[in-house]
Order: structure tokens, then sequence, then C-alpha cells
């Protein structure tokens, strides 16, 4: 702490302004100035700024001090003053009026910094640490309405085979919703962050197969019209990032998604110390044939990307992790296995020498170990229930494994093994600057699946329906943060049954899942600073099986903060 050695020195500096003259004017003067120094040293440690032992030891340090001027004085052939100074009286040879004036305005500047600096006498001043934390949060009002095709098969249809949906045919099914997000990003200390995020809860998305806390993964939308009930706020992420090389973060607990899915532009408002902000900004230009957006995952994650912040032409990346989807006690009434879920990416970022382009492109390969499920082998059994998985939408192959002989308790689980190789490749074109085109194109194969052991499994001869892809262009500012800001965009995309897991897809297209193709056309336009409005415009149909078309269109107003 600076201020006893800035108060000793005060003690000093205030002492050495008065002179050995024997006149009493000078002499008074010092005596006042002594007495005010005093008091101030008693007045902070009656505020409690200093402790008195320590208030005592700067008076005596200033003393000796004092003491060994008035030696060094004499062995230079200075006059001393008549006689030993008494106990608390503090004498000095005489200091010239420009040395006073120099310690003066060194003292005075000296006291200021450190007055600004821990805000003295600012009853508003908050407390250093607090500085370390930053809060930011987004909302978003959304207008949704849903248009269903003349020739859907009756929602009881895809009910008797499992599929979560329950309209199919009631035409401009409109809904009034909204999001609320509140996260809070700490830097502990250098290379060590953590990130909390709060967010309302979606109790109104599709159905679960068990008892899923803080509903679905996929979206965070609360329905409005609850009759004035209370909105749930649950716990969206709780991590810490690592991140003890600038080369290397390792993020644990529940935090966003860790894996490059085609963005392009500032994914984050900020950065606390070398960890990025979790609310994403608006326009941010991602891929979403895999993943929601507002899928967080849980567990282990590693990202690796040597020379960051070096200025090259070509710059690797690698990102794995290991994440628990599942943990199931097993006994001897259970017998299924915990599920897990394996994801390693490798790519390059290049950005040509003299070039307006920036180009990324990853190759991921994605392991759900245990994720498919095992018939009960006898009637009445539960050996096998919790094969079924917690959550899903809709679109991917499925069967019974309940074998009660009772279709109005059916378990259904799911039919194939997911094991997914994906390709991702973005372009960002920005020599219109601040005006960007970019293109992305994304594919996915399901190589797990196995028709054979599939057959073995549920006794249903299944084709494969294993590949997804999607190609967008997007014009326009990639972030959306003042008024006037645009962007457009438009997109296609197919997504076949078995393709990947329809729990963790985009809840919009099709209202969520897989088995769909179709396109997307979309407008942003900012209003206010980080306050901007979109339209969507969404057409998908099924590509197999029971036939099901729905068009939606949102309206959106959001602002962050």
């Amino acid at each position: 702490m600076r201020i006893p050695a800035m108060l000793a020195g005060a003690v000093m500096a205030l002492a050495a302004m008065g002179s050995v003259d024997a006149k009493t004017e000078e002499h008074e003067k010092i005596e006042v100035l002594y007495e005010t120094t005093l008091n101030l040293i008693h007045l902070l440690v009656e505020q409690g700024v200093i402790k008195q032992e320590v208030a005592d030891e700067m008076i005596r340090k200033a003393e000796q001090k004092a003491k060994a001027s008035q030696q060094q004085a004499r062995e230079q052939g200075g006059q001393p003053p008549a006689g030993e100074p008494k106990k608390g009286e503090v004498r000095v040879t005489y200091v010239p009026e420009h040395i006073k004036k120099e310690i003066r305005d060194q003292l005075r500047e000296e006291v200021v910094g450190q007055a600004k600096q821990e805000r003295w006498g600012n009853v508003n001043a908050t407390p250093e640490w607090l500085d370390r934390f930053t809060l930011e949060g987004d909302i978003r009002l959304r207008e949704q309405a849903d248009f269903f095709g003349d020739r859907n098969a009756p929602a009881a249809n895809f009910q008797a085979i499992g599929q979560q949906i329950d309209n199919t045919t009631k035409d401009s099914h409109h809904r009034e919703r909204i999001r609320m997000r509140l996260g809070i990003n700490a830097n502990v200390t250098r290379g060590v962050d953590l990130g909390l995020r709060l967010t309302t809860g979606n109790v109104n998305g599709p159905a679960v197969t068990g008892d899923l806390m803080g509903g679905s993964p996929t979206s965070t939308l609360q329905t409005l019209g609850t009759y004035n009930s209370k909105f749930s706020f649950v716990l969206d992420q709780a991590y810490l990032k690592l991140s003890p090389w600038d080369w290397l973060t390792v993020s644990g607990g529940r935090f966003p998604n860790p894996f490059f899915v085609g963005t392009v532009g500032n994914i984050y408002t900020g950065t606390i110390g070398k960890a990025p902000h979790t609310i994403p900004t608006a326009g941010v230009v991602h891929t979403d044939l895999l993943w929601d957006a507002d899928v967080n995952f849980e567990g282990l994650a590693v990202n690796l990307h040597p020379w960051k912040k070096q200025e090259r032409t070509i710059k690797p990346f690698l990102n794995a992790g290991i994440f628990p989807l599942q943990k199931i006690n097993q006994s001897e009434t259970v017998k299924a296995k915990d599920k897990w879920f394996y994801g390693a990416q490798a790519g390059i970022e290049w950005v040509p020498e003299g070039a307006d382009t920036k180009i990324r492109l990853g190759a991921a390969y994605y392991d759900f170990e245990n994720i498919s499920g095992v018939r009960n082998p006898n009637f009445g059994d539960t050996l096998f229930n919790q094969t079924a998985p917690l959550f899903r939408q809709k679109g991917n192959s499925l069967f019974n494994i309940d074998n009660d002989g009772d279709p109005t308790t059916n378990l259904w689980a799911l039919a194939s093994d997911y094991k997914i190789a994906n390709a991702t490749l973005v372009a960002d074109y920005s020599r219109f600057k601040p005006i960007h085109v970019i293109g992305t194109l994304d594919y996915a194969r399901n190589v797990g699946y196995d028709q054979d052991r599939i057959l073995a499994r549920t006794g249903q001869d299944i084709k494969p329906e294993i590949n997804a892809y999607q190609a967008r262009l997007t014009v326009g500012y990639p972030v959306i943060s003042e008024r006037h800001q645009w962007q457009v965009l438009g997109f296609y995309r197919r997504s076949e049954r078995d393709s990947m897991l329809d729990a963790f897809t985009d809840s919009n297209y099709l209202l969520g899942g897989t088995n769909h193709k179709g396109y997307t056309i979309q407008g942003l336009y900012g209003v206010a600073h980080n306050t901007w409005v979109g339209l969507r415009y969404m057409s998908y149909d099924n590509i197999s099986g029971l036939p099901l078309s729905i068009d939606s269109v949102n309206l959106d107003l959001n602002a962050r903060f």
C-alpha cells in the first residue's frame, strides 16, 4: 500500500519547509504544518484507511529521517539548531523556496494520482475487483406465423410412428414469443475466465421422452399467453475457460459451441481478458446445418489456434472435445449404457496476401456413442428403457422398444447409429467494406449408418437417407450494431432423415428436426445502436414419408447491451 510511504514523505516535506531561522513567525508556520500533518494521519486512522500502529511507525520514521538530515547538515558544515530537538519536534536545515515548490508539486501529483486511482472521497466508487466483471445481455420479441400445407397428413399419423409434432393442418398458427439472455463474464486472473448466462426457459418446446430439465436444448424462446404466469429463468451456461498461452484454450462446464460452424464476422460483443463474451451479435453468419445456434455443450473442449496473432497467410486450427449426453445409473433392472458424444475438427484460415478475401475451411468428425435404442427382450421388461433419447424433435428413424403390447405406451428410440463426417467452407469477400459478400457451403454424412445392423435391431429394412447440405449467400454488414446497417441472406438446405441427430438441429426449419428440404430468405436492418429488426421467411417440405409442408414467417425486434 502506497499511502503510508506517501504520508511519511509528507511529514518530511512539510517539516522541511520550515527554516532554522529563529524568527517566531517561521517557527509557528512549521508548527502549524506539523500539527496539520499529524491531524491528517489521525483522521486516516479514524476512517480505517490505515491502522494505528502504521501511523505510529510513519511518525517514528519521519523523525528518524529528520534527525539524519540534521546530522548530515552538521557534517557538511551547516549551523546546527540551538539545543537538541524535543520529542515530537522535527528540525531541519534551511530549504530554499524553489526546493519547497518542487516538493509541494511532487507531493500534490502523487496524492492526486493516488486519489484518482483508489477513488478517495467518491461515495459511488466500486471496488477494483468489480472492473473484472462484465454484464451483457440481449432480448428478442418475435411474432411467428406458421402456415401448413393443404396436403399434410394429420398430426395423429405422425404421432403413431413416434414423430414429435402436434399440429399439421391448422393454418396461420400465430405465436407471440420472447427471449431474454443475461450473461456475466469474469476475468478471474490472467489466463482464467469464468462465464455464466441465464436465459428464459423454453417450456413450450417439443415433447420429450424423458425428464429434460430446462426444456428444449435448441430454443430459449418463451411463448406468451400463459395467463400472465411468470417466466422461468434457467442457467444456460456455466464454465471456466483457461488460456495459459495465446494458442491454447481449454473450456470446462457448459459452454458455447466450441466448433467452427461457418461463422464469419465478430461473433461476440467483446472480450474479457482472452475469453470471448457469450452473447452472439446480430447478423452473425453461421451455417446451422448440424447445430442450432442456441445449443450449448456440456463437458470438456480444447481449442488449438497456433499463430493466431501473427500475420500469416495460412493459420491452422484444431478443436476437440468430449461431452456426456446422458448419465445412467446401471443396476440389475437398468442395463442401458451412458451416452457420450466425441468431436474433433481440423481446419485452416487462409487470407491470400493482398487479397480482399478470407477463406475458412474445416473438416470434422462427430461420434455419438450408445445413442441407438435397444429393445427390451421380454414382455414387460424395462431393462433398456433409458436407451430412448431424453430429447428429440422429428425426422430420425425410430422403433418401439417398449415390448408390452400396449400401443398407447410405446417408447420410441433411435434406429440408427450416428457417426457424422462434416465439411464446412466459408469465403468472405470484403473489397466493398463495410459491405461484405459471404458464401458458405456445408455438407454432412452419417457414415455410421448400417442398414443390416438396423434390420437386426429393429426388424425394419430402412433405406439409407444419410446426406445433408446447405448453401448460403449473405450480403451486407457481417454484424449489425448501428442504425441503418443492413444484411440480406438466402440459402437452400436439404437434410435427409438420418443424416444427423434431429435433437440438436435448428428448431425453425419445418419446425425442427431432419427430413426436410427448402429455402430461407432473411433481412436485417439496424434501427438504433445495438437495436435491429429482422424479417425471415422459410418454406420447407418433408423429403420422404408422410407429406408435410410448413411455411413460417418471423418478425423480430432485437436489442442487446
